[in-house]
């Protein structure tokens, strides 16, 4: 059995770094933190970590919503997920997860586009 990309990045403690980071980046964007102003941020770190810890192979359960309900009350519009996206891609990459496995992981957060943009 091969080893999963949450084994090879450094399990939950990267994953927690790397959402950290991911954040630190988004609430510092002036375009991104509007719609966060209402959000419980221990609450989203959480399910963040747990998403990215289930997409990673990781021992975890994804218990978010469902992504079209989720976020239809954000009106996210497809610039701004795309710099979410980035922000992550980048966060994954200065905290040393490798090429193969960042791209596994933003494969995974593209496939989600349409439901958070509600098509």
């Amino acid at each position: 059995m091969s080893e999963s990309i949450y084994s090879q990045i450094g399990g939950q403690e990267a994953v927690e770094r790397v959402v950290d980071d991911f954040y630190d980046r988004v609430l510092s964007d002036d375009r991104l933190v509007d719609y966060f102003e209402a959000t419980e941020m221990t609450e989203l770190r959480t399910h963040q970590v747990q998403f990215v810890s289930a997409v990673a192979g990781g021992p975890v359960e994804y218990t978010g919503g469902e992504m079209r309900d989720a976020h239809a009350h954000l009106d996210i519009d497809e610039e701004h997920f795309d710099l979410v996206a980035a922000y992550l891609e980048r966060a994954l990459r200065e905290n040393g997860v490798s090429e193969r496995n960042v791209g596994a992981i933003m494969s995974e957060v593209a496939a989600l586009k349409d439901p958070v943009l509600g098509r």
